[in-house]
């Protein structure tokens, strides 16, 4: 049994009053961003916070409004209403944004604009990017009023103990984390957006829109301030954050400082990654595919994971689209996969997989062939394009997950190898503090647990940044990496690299620079005049 926060197990009451909370505390999206039903006699929020075993139990719906859609198994009783629970879980739009807009996956499914991330021809109307953006400020709310009711004077006026008071604290520096997740997502997929937080206020308010490189220093500034706060490595409960997931996003945040602010950081970005390799306490996985089976909260380097449980933490997002929409066609029978869910969906394309050795060698080739072209001449043929192998709900010894339709395989957010790729990435970029023996290194070790030893190694002379760009494809493909990569290496838009389909045409074709960010949209700037549009839409 996996150890986890009880994600599901939240008091309805309280999810009642963090929702209305974080209506006021974020007005901007008002009239699209509708939350829970209020029961009349919900508990008040100042009688929920006089309870101090409710702490963890909000601060479950923190972390759950990443990995879970709603209040109700699968489906029913949705955080925000207006569109398909499914469709609108918060880690499936955001594979939406980084994936089906790149090289790397195709999927068979004409509904509503989704065709328009597949073709880069997306407007300010389209339905997904809208339900990305209220995801993500959704998120960033029920967070704020956490925040706001953790404060220190909030804390001594309420007569707990001085030790209770330390583990509130505790779980606000999380919570703050959580938002500064959120609000990375924000600036690296919109740019400049509404910002608020707990020290907004509450009642009717328009948000103010923040720059894109003032949005980084507040990333940046907030992450730096609570590190100090957040257990130790590997310290925290599985599935809870800790001093290496801010270190990581750190990093993350760094690697992509030019993009976001126009000044490159990539000492910074080695700082970062090398506390995460030197304290974390992480080792690589040794058989890559254990990192996304159902038992995969024992494999090795990940660093900080969304649980999935196929009893208590159901979806349609997460790790059951990733799971069900990969399956169709010949690849039976079901069970190899432990599900029953066959969606039809989910393919890669070509450019991922030449990326790869034309032989069998690297473990991470997980593509399924037989019925299926190389080229995905349609887009909404199932057959057209490779299918993916690499998720499933069977534990590394063989056995099914709890529940045949929601599997038990946790979500990878931050992984060691990710680390270790960034920092070779910034030091090749020319950022100090590191050196390319170290950076050769890290690259050969993730290449030999794939190759299964020194076959994969590669010299010194072929360790450049157009190497770690395909390395990165080989390692971390269709783990919502993709788009960000490619936009920091100025291959997203434009003509310099084409794929499938790019810019609506089979052979691919030149893109406007200004998909390289998504639009503000169209329902929030209508309520909220605040809000200017990103350039070209």
């Amino acid at each position: 049994m996996k150890q986890q926060m009880t994600m599901k197990s939240i008091f309805k009451n309280t999810l009642s009053i963090v929702a209305v909370s974080s209506m006021l505390l974020f007005t901007g999206c008002i009239k699209d961003l509708d939350t829970v039903p209020i029961d009349k006699d919900v508990l008040s929020s100042a009688k929920v916070y006089a309870d101090y075993d409710n702490y963890e139990k909000i601060l479950a719906k923190c972390y759950a409004g990443l990995s879970l859609s709603g209040q109700q198994a699968g489906a029913g009783n949705p955080d925000i209403v207006g569109f398909d629970e499914g469709f609108s879980q918060y880690m499936r739009c955001y594979f939406y944004c980084q994936e089906l807009t790149t090289d790397e996956a195709g999927l068979a499914w004409s509904d509503g604009t989704l065709k328009e991330f597949l073709t880069m021809s997306w407007s300010s109307a389209n339905e997904f990017i809208r339900t990305m953006y209220y995801r993500i400020f959704f998120q960033i709310t029920l967070c704020n009023e956490f925040i706001l009711n953790t404060a220190p004077g909030k804390l001594d006026s309420r007569g707990f103990t001085e030790e209770q008071k330390a583990t509130i604290t505790e779980y606000r520096a999380e919570a703050r984390f959580l938002r500064a997740f959120s609000y990375y997502h924000a600036l690296d997929l919109f740019g400049n957006v509404p910002f608020v937080t707990e020290e907004t206020g509450v009642g009717t308010y328009l948000p103010e829109q923040i720059k894109r490189p003032d949005l980084f220093a507040y990333v940046e500034s907030e992450l730096l301030d609570i590190v100090n706060s957040l257990p130790s490595p590997k310290a925290n409960q599985y599935g809870r954050v800790d001093k290496a997931c801010a270190w990581t996003l750190l990093a993350r945040l760094y690697l992509n400082a030019k993009v976001y602010t126009g000044t490159e950081r990539n000492t910074d970005a080695i700082t970062y990654a090398k506390k995460v390799i030197t304290e974390g306490g992480y080792e690589l996985e040794d058989t890559y595919s254990h990192m996304f089976l159902a038992d995969n909260n024992t494999a090795k380097g990940i660093i900080f994971a969304l649980p999935y449980d196929g009893t208590t933490s159901q979806t349609y997002g997460g790790t059951t689209f990733l799971i069900a929409a990969q399956i169709g066609g010949s690849m039976q029978p079901l069970n190899d996969f432990g599900t029953t869910e066959a969606w039809w969906g989910l393919r890669v394309k070509q450019q991922l997989v030449k990326k790869f050795p034309t032989d069998n060698s690297d473990s991470r080739k997980m593509f399924y062939t037989d019925g299926h072209t190389l080229e995905m001449t349609n887009l909404f043929d199932y057959s057209n394009g490779y299918g993916s192998t690499k998720w499933k709900n069977k534990t590394s010894a063989g056995e099914n997950g709890k529940n045949s339709k929601f599997p038990d395989t946790d979500l990878p957010i931050f992984r060691l190898a990710d680390v270790y790729l960034m920092y070779a990435e910034a030091v090749l970029r020319g950022g100090t503090g590191g050196s390319t023996t170290d950076a050769l290194g890290y690259v050969n070790a993730i290449r030999e647990k794939a190759f299964g030893g020194v076959a994969g190694d590669i010299e010194a002379s072929k360790l450049t940044l157009d190497f770690i760009l395909d390395e990165r494809a080989r390692e971390l493909w269709l783990e919502s990496y993709r788009r960000t990569d490619l936009i920091r290496y100025g291959l997203f838009t434009g003509n310099t690299y084409v794929w499938d389909w790019k810019g609506g045409v089979l052979a691919g074709a030149t893109t406007d620079k200004k998909y390289n960010l998504f639009p503000i949209p169209d329902a929030d700037r209508t309520a909220n005049p605040n809000l200017q549009q990103n350039d070209g839409y």
